[in-house]
């Protein structure tokens, strides 16, 4: 049935075209923008999941700045750090130099005294656009990451660095919590004199029978009655102290106190072993203990940031705060040079471990009077001291100084090299993340790609195609709609 009212096949033709055209638009518009996913409408799944990407991908570009900001701040607190170490070991130089009786001290200790203010300009310089690892405590965290769940919720990863105080600031002692009980002081004197202990002979007329072997300090004796002859028992002492004596063993000294062999120890940090046995005394082993006091730490409470002790010997106060991460080595450390800084005549200083592990400052005195204050106090609550407190007061110029800078020095040398192991460390650990953000920003970039990108091979395939279909479309909806004409004809 044909009708000049309704042209079916013209319909057909026309629809056709226009799917054609329609098909000619998209492709056309793949070519000219190179996406075959533009707006939500072509894709709506693959468009979402784009644009998270792409977000992401926006994020991790500034990751990436704050990662070389980070990484910049850092290489100067590392530079700084590294410098201030050379500094010290010339220090150490002059204060190894110093240990010569026969050399200028004043001049050596204006060196040092230079040196000093070099590193303190050192550490007030080391900053990167207002910001100074070197000086403080707080924690500097540095934007790594933007980490994804499963759930589409982001949290921000940061790379956490810790300050490395290496100023000289003295700290202020805190007024909180009492932290006596973790440091114990051994007596409440420092005393100047030896310590004694007496081996007690029985009653004896005639020592010729006698026979003694003695060890004192590793250095031993033995005595044969022959050696003494029909003398009496204070005599053989005399005689055994005599013979002690002339050993020569330094700070070791005998004597006869009745019908007792005293002996007497100066030694400021050993003890002396004495193994003492004979037919007329019972076999004793004794050990004449070192005449330094201790301050003995605590081996089961922690350290925090603020913790304050102060160790008082006669009228002198010396205090330490600790800083964060510190240990009781390092509260002994400070405290240490604390009281060396103090400069009292004939004091000296030793920290070291004891048995249980236990951190031990150990005080002796060698001037002509004993001190008769002594105590150890501490606190919470209080600002930290800095990592090269006690910089400032070494003093070279006599020999007690001299020998106490040169353990000093090497406390605040190891701090300084900590202080840039752990800059460098941290350096390397941003440059590697740095490295990971760029190459997963890549990856990112390349996956959004796949998702909404167009393939040109194909588009311009199908755009010559999609012209054809068009011209073809055009030559049918042309022929479909002379369709009707043909009726005229009848009608001639």
């Amino acid at each position: 049935m044909s009708s000049i009212l309704t042209n079916s096949s013209a319909m057909v033709a026309l629809q056709t075209l226009k799917s054609i055209n329609s098909d000619l638009s998209k492709v056309q518009s793949e070519i000219s923008t190179g996406k075959s996913v533009g707006s939500a409408k072509d894709n709506s799944a693959l468009w979402a999941i784009s644009k998270v990407m792409e977000s992401d991908v926006q994020g991790f570009k500034s990751i990436s700045e704050s990662l070389s900001l980070g990484e910049s701040t850092i290489a100067v607190a590392r530079q700084g750090a590294e410098t201030v170490t050379d500094l010290l070991t010339e220090i150490k130089g002059k204060i190894v130099a110093a240990q010569e009786e026969n050399v200028d001290r004043d001049k050596i200790q204006t060196d040092i005294d230079a040196l000093s203010q070099q590193i303190g300009s050192v550490v007030g310089a080391a900053q990167f656009n207002g910001l100074n690892l070197l000086s403080g405590t707080d924690d500097l965290n540095i934007l790594s990451s933007l980490d994804r769940g499963e759930n589409g919720q982001v949290t921000a990863a940061n790379i956490t660095i810790a300050r490395q105080d290496l100023s000289t600031d003295a700290g202020v002692y805190g007024t909180g919590t009492a932290l006596s009980a973790n440091a114990v002081a051994s007596g409440a004197a420092v005393s100047n004199a030896g310590n004694v202990e007496a081996i007690t002979f029985t009653d004896s007329a005639d020592m010729s029978g006698e026979t003694f072997d003695i060890t004192v300090a590793g250095s031993s004796l033995s005595f044969a009655g022959a050696d003494f002859g029909a003398i009496t028992e204070e005599a053989a002492i005399d005689q055994i102290a005599g013979a002690i004596n002339a050993l020569g063993l330094e700070g070791v000294t005998a004597a006869r106190n009745g019908s007792d062999l005293e002996l007497t120890s100066t030694r400021a940090f050993e003890d002396v072993a004495v193994d003492f046995s004979g037919s007329t005394v019972t076999d004793d082993t004794v050990a004449i203990g070192e005449r330094a006091e201790n301050v003995t730490f605590s081996t089961v409470a922690n350290v925090n940031e603020g913790d304050g002790y102060r160790i008082t010997v006669g009228s002198d106060v010396a205090t330490y705060i600790a800083g964060k991460g510190e240990t009781f080595e390092d509260v002994a450390n400070g405290l240490k040079a604390a009281i060396d800084s103090a400069g009292i005549e004939g004091l000296t200083t030793l920290v070291t471990t004891d048995d249980t592990g236990a951190q031990v400052l150990k005080i002796d005195n060698d001037s002509a009077t004993p001190i008769a204050t002594f105590n150890a106090v501490g606190a919470a609550g209080g600002e930290a001291s800095g990592g090269l407190f006690g910089l400032d007061d070494i003093d070279v110029s006599t020999n007690g100084g001299a020998d106490a800078a040169l353990a000093n020095i090497e406390v605040l040398i190891q701090n300084s090299i900590d202080g840039a192991a752990e800059f460098g460390s941290a350096q390397g650990r941003i440059e590697i993340q740095s490295e990971f953000v760029g190459k997963l920003t890549d990856s990112l970039k390349t996956g959004i790609g796949t998702l909404v990108d167009a393939d040109m091979e194909e588009a311009s395939a199908r755009l010559q195609a999609l012209q054809v279909q068009q011209q073809l479309g055009v030559q049918a909806l042309s022929i479909a709609n002379q369709a009707p004409q043909s009726i005229l004809s009848l009608f001639r």
